[in-house]
């Protein structure tokens, strides 16, 4: 397979987001082979994150780059254009670029792309067959819609916080920006079914997104547990709702994890903890049980685990096919065997010099993703894809 092939080769892709949940999901249209272009504003030094930094990229003679870490996360098999979108020549090449575009991605405020004529009404009427999609913190509609979204605020109102954390502590955030991933992840979906749609009839449309609504989306079991009892969900640290054990447990020298799915397996755990009789208590004998009795069953679970070492833990109990697991730091995880042969890492040569990216998790038989041009830095493309006849050529 050519380097520049891949499932969604010759999809164009006029990239007008910023900072996560946009940029997320065009990097992954980006890796199955789409063109992206990726519009930045020069007035303030392009996307956000390219300031949230250190860590930076920075040449052999130590010259710091503005590729921060941050935002290489998300902005790799792009290409990076300078343009004020506020002036009026600015304005004429976005029209330009959207008349090959396939696709275009946007996350300004409700109503913010109207002033310069770029919203999707006016676009649509110009190239009906426009694939337009809109991320915002609260959606194009409801009473908040003209309210700012950030991943923070969205974990908050979405519930999320309040599910997260130490029973006994403050409400806690998931430590990445989730719910802007999962956000681009939803947009990614959305467009891809549009993009089928488009084909088949020719017709484009717009998809409306929201950090909340998909943050809403993703509380999954807890919320619909809410939703069928009417009983708001507490934090539990790292416990589970609806099974036990499932926790982190203190071992002699770390933390295992303990996912027990069944009562076969709780058996297995009881046997190799010399405490058999555990799996005949009434209290525990079923998953039932022993969410009631969590407490009472974790009062012995927890100071026959920690005077066991992580190893044995592990070991001993992956050799009686219990769900057991280490609590990795990153440098632990990214010098595993497993990381290496999944291609999880992976290293680019962008224009400061090489970068360390973490590799996408699509692995597709006959189309796989490729990885052809690494994090831009701002406007390194502007001249070449303004001057282009066919802008998004690769």
């Amino acid at each position: 397979m050519a380097a520049s092939e891949g499932p969604l080769k010759g999809v164009k892709v006029l990239d007008l987001s910023r900072i996560l949940a946009g940029p997320t999901c065009t990097q992954l249209l980006g890796d199955l082979g789409a063109s992206v272009i990726k519009i930045e504003n020069p007035a303030t030094g392009g996307d956000d994150t390219r300031q949230w930094g250190p860590p930076y990229v920075s040449d052999a003679e130590g010259n710091r780059s503005d590729l921060s870490a941050y935002f290489m996360s998300a902005n790799r098999n792009k290409k990076s254009v300078a343009l004020d979108i506020s002036s009026a020549e600015g304005q004429a090449e976005i029209r330009r670029l959207a008349s090959h575009a396939d696709i275009l991605i946007e996350n300004f405020k409700p109503g913010g792309l109207a002033k310069y004529g770029l919203d999707y009404a006016t676009l649509s009427q110009e190239f009906p067959s426009l694939v337009y999609c809109s991320i915002s913190g609260y959606g194009q509609t409801g009473p908040n819609a003209s309210k700012p979204g950030y991943d923070l605020m969205a974990q908050g109102y979405g519930g999320i916080m309040s599910l997260t954390g130490d029973p006994e502590g403050a409400p806690m955030k998931v430590g990445v920006g989730i719910a802007d991933v999962m956000c681009g992840m939803y947009a990614t979906v959305g467009i891809l079914a549009a993009l089928r749609h488009r084909d088949l009839t020719g017709e484009g449309q717009q998809i409306d997104l929201a950090l909340v609504d998909s943050q809403i989306a993703w509380l999954i079991n807890e919320g619909v547990n809410y939703l069928t009892s009417g009983n708001v969900p507490q934090r539990r640290g790292n416990g589970h709702p609806n099974i036990v054990p499932y926790d982190v447990y203190e071992t002699a020298d770390g933390h295992v994890i303990l996912a027990v799915g069944n009562d076969g397996q709780f058996r297995k755990l009881c046997n190799f903890i010399n405490a058999p009789e555990l799996a005949d208590d009434p209290r525990f004998a079923t998953n039932p049980a022993r969410l009631e009795h969590r407490d009472a069953l974790n009062s012995i679970l927890r100071p026959a685990v920690k005077a066991l070492d992580t190893q044995t833990v592990i070991s001993g109990l992956e050799a009686v096919k219990v769900p057991v697991g280490p609590v990795q730091t990153l440098d632990q995880v990214f010098n595993t065997e497993q990381v290496a042969a999944r291609q999880m890492q992976i290293a680019m040569q962008a224009q400061p010099g090489q970068v360390n990216l973490i590799g996408s998790p699509l692995n597709l038989s006959r189309t796989p993703v490729t990885y052809r041009n690494a994090p831009p830095v701002c406007g390194a493309d502007t001249e070449a894809v303004l001057s282009a006849e066919n802008p998004f050529e690769d």
